[in-house]
């Protein structure tokens, strides 16, 4: 799939889903629910999701904007997790495999 192609159907997709927000208030998410809007990934200013769409717009391929998306979910969420560690790891290995694929 095309980046063009990803962006479209991922803009269906957000569309639906703030729809079914919006018309299923019962059923969305509340600060502790851990699907729609888990606390590690809303910590900031702004969810994690917003930022990674951001810094990906401009990637040169789906799977570089990916990995590099990868990157950043592992590093805004390391603090807000139990094992930062473990996260800083993660980051780095998609890091790892983001530079291999740039080459």
């Amino acid at each position: 799939m095309d980046y063009e192609k990803f962006c479209y159907e991922y803009d269906k997709f957000d569309n639906y889903m703030k729809d079914f927000r919006a018309n299923n208030p019962e059923l969305t998410a509340d600060s502790s629910d851990q699907v729609n809007s888990p606390s590690h990934y809303t910590g900031g200013k702004q969810e994690a999701i917003e930022t990674i769409e951001d810094a990906i717009s401009e990637a040169a391929s789906v799977e570089l904007g990916y990995l590099q998306g990868q990157v950043l979910k592992y590093l805004l969420r390391m603090w807000l997790k139990e094992k930062p560690l473990q996260d800083a790891e993660k980051a780095q290995w998609y890091l790892t495999r983001l530079i291999n694929s740039m080459r």
